[in-house]
């Protein structure tokens, strides 16, 4: 393989980490027994790589814009694939949503600022912080998207992971204090 092949092969595979979290914050509880966040990123990559001489960015940041609107693409035809009704529009998921949970994600480290390198610096830490997300315990990861990306409260946290208030608690703060460490290493 040349290596301007090699290179193009790569382009999106850093934005992997930042897809999955997106991934896991925007699977609908009703497909994530069907289907895995990261069969979702999978799809997600491969389309990219099919249509890559689509894209017409040329920075990370449009890259990421891109390749969130694919991913939001995909989940909107497996949640029509797994649902085969009529339209049910609370088994979609709207690019819109995608868009969200990326901003929340750049929010949950910076404020909003406006130059085009606190944009970068935002991306830059929204894909630190995907990483960092990777290395919790699943139920680290699903305390936390559930408390702060979907702001259900500790009660309803812990219904949906069958835990209690208490240990709900417990796994937010210990995932939260990883997450800084790992941001802080970073």
């Amino acid at each position: 393989m040349s290596e301007t092949n090699a290179e193009s092969d790569d382009e999106f595979e850093p934005f992997r980490p930042y897809l999955q979290v997106l991934a896991e914050t925007q699977l609908h509880a009703r497909l994530k027994s069907k289907v895995d966040a990261s069969d979702v990123v999978q799809q997600t990559m491969l389309q990219a790589y099919q249509a890559r001489q689509q894209f017409r960015g040329s920075t990370d940041a449009e890259r990421a814009a891109w390749l969130r609107t694919i991913l939001g693409n995909v989940l909107c035809g497996m949640a029509r694939d797994f649902s085969r009704q009529r339209r049910d529009v609370t088994r979609e998921q709207s690019i819109q949503a995608v868009e969200q949970s990326s901003l929340q994600l750049a929010n949950l480290l910076t404020a909003g600022t406006s130059s085009p390198s606190a944009a970068l610096h935002r991306h830059e830490r929204a894909n630190q912080l995907a990483h960092a997300m990777l290395l919790l315990t699943t139920e680290q990861r699903q305390a936390i998207v559930l408390k702060y990306w979907h702001g259900a409260t500790l009660a309803e946290v812990g219904q949906e992971l069958g835990r209690s208030t208490e240990a709900v608690a417990g796994l937010i703060f210990r995932g939260m204090q990883k997450l800084r460490g790992e941001i802080n290493e970073l």
